[in-house]
């Protein structure tokens, strides 16, 4: 009985020195979540119940239980390396089905796909035309490997001072040549339907009618008509303020380049006509050309953009976090990843940032959250067991040895 009943804590302190050997090999492994082993007495039950006089018969494994705790993150310089600071998994997929990872080094492989060093790719809620993303189903996330479309400009916006102190030109009538014909000038440029540019010039002469201005557009040396008018004089208040029109309607004009009209209008908020200099606090326009896709960003809401070489940003998806009633009832996969079982509960799918999930760190990794300095002393408390074990086989055998003698 006694070799049975220390076979059995053998059995056991081998296993405890497995899972701390275990924990302690994955100590540099991101994602890894350390495991402790738990043991239970074992008894001869009859059918009166255990006797007052029962010795035991040994020890048994009763499970092997995970610790999600959180792990440290460590921040890294690749911008696919993710780390999820609070609850949730990534989830992967691949020709098995799903699994879900708290290790978030991914790449690109040849196919443009987000993908882990298994090939298991990373589900996103798919991006929805004119914003939002379905929440209702899961996509893989596949870069771009078309240029980006341009975008015509439409609008140009305005914000300037128009010095009240400067006096009406002596060179009439307004020439584009002449800069003694007109006050002041500013320049962008806008594209065209085809992603060419062009230059945009606004000229601005003072008129002899008090608070006003008459403003010009050309677009490539070539006058543009509002109506067509030209120039438009627009107005100013007697406290500075603009009077109107704060929006000018301009005529279409060819490109030259075989894309569609160019149409602009030309917009003044907050545009004024104070005693100081001629400045312009604000000029910008609403179009772009053609970008090349140049690089990939994930925000802490777990966004998926595509950065354009144009500045443009779209949108590919927004990572998907899985959740779960009971963790601890996850079953290890290997490769840091983990599966759905029975006792897990039901999958929970939802957004970084939202519920009871966390935040998704781009350009960071979350560290094993095994400490090494306890995993040490719980190696050493192992061995003491094991050693303590074999000592009671050798008592046992002399004892043994001592009733085959009699």
């Amino acid at each position: 009985m006694p070799f049975r009943i220390a076979l059995s804590g053998l059995n056991a302190a081998q296993t405890d020195l497995s899972v701390t050997g275990n924990n302690i090999a994955n100590a540099s492994t991101a994602g890894f979540k350390g495991s402790r082993t738990e043991f239970s007495d074992v008894y001869a039950v009859a059918f009166e119940g255990i006797s007052s006089l029962a010795t035991g018969n040994g020890v048994a494994v009763t499970g092997i239980s995970q610790n999600f705790s959180q792990g440290n993150i460590d921040f890294t310089e690749r911008n696919l390396d993710l780390a999820v600071s609070g609850q949730g998994f990534f989830v992967l997929s691949d020709t098995s089905g799903q699994t879900f990872s708290r290790s978030g080094a991914f790449h690109i492989d040849r196919n443009g796909l987000v993908v882990n060093q298994g090939g298991q790719r990373l589900q996103v809620f798919p991006a929805i035309t004119g914003g939002g993303f379905n929440t209702g189903t899961l996509s893989d996330v596949q870069l771009l490997t078309s240029d980006g479309p341009p975008q015509p400009t439409a609008n140009i916006n305005v914000t300037l001072n128009l010095s009240a102190s400067d006096t009406v030109p002596t060179t009439v009538p307004f020439d584009a040549n002449d800069p003694t014909s007109f006050n002041n000038s500013t320049s962008t440029v806008i594209f065209d339907s085809l992603g060419s540019a062009h230059t945009s010039t606004l000229y601005y002469v003072k008129s002899a009618v008090l608070n006003q201005w008459d403003t010009y557009q050309y677009i490539d040396g070539n006058e543009v008509t509002s109506g067509g008018v030209s120039p438009i004089s627009i107005t100013f208040n007697p406290d500075g303020t603009l009077a109107g029109p704060t929006s000018i309607a301009y005529d279409a004009v060819p490109s030259g380049t075989g894309a569609l009209p160019v149409q602009v209008d030309v917009n003044y908020p907050s545009s004024t006509q104070f005693g100081s200099p001629f400045a312009v606090n604000g000029l910008s326009q609403d179009g772009f050309t053609t970008g090349r896709l140049s690089g990939i960003d994930i925000d802490n809401e777990g966004v998926v953009f595509a950065r354009f070489t144009n500045g443009q940003s779209n949108p590919l998806g927004k990572v998907a976090l899985a959740s779960f009633a009971n963790v601890g009832g996850l079953s290890q996969q290997g490769d840091t990843s983990w599966a759905q079982t029975f006792e897990s509960g039901d999958l929970v799918l939802g957004e970084a940032n939202t519920a009871s999930f966390g935040l998704v760190q781009s350009g960071a990794l979350e560290a094993s959250n095994v400490d090494i300095a306890s995993s040490l002393v719980n190696l050493i408390t192992a061995q003491r067991n094991f050693q303590a074990n074999a000592q009671v086989i050798s008592a046992a055998d002399t004892v043994t040895q001592t009733i085959i003698n009699i």
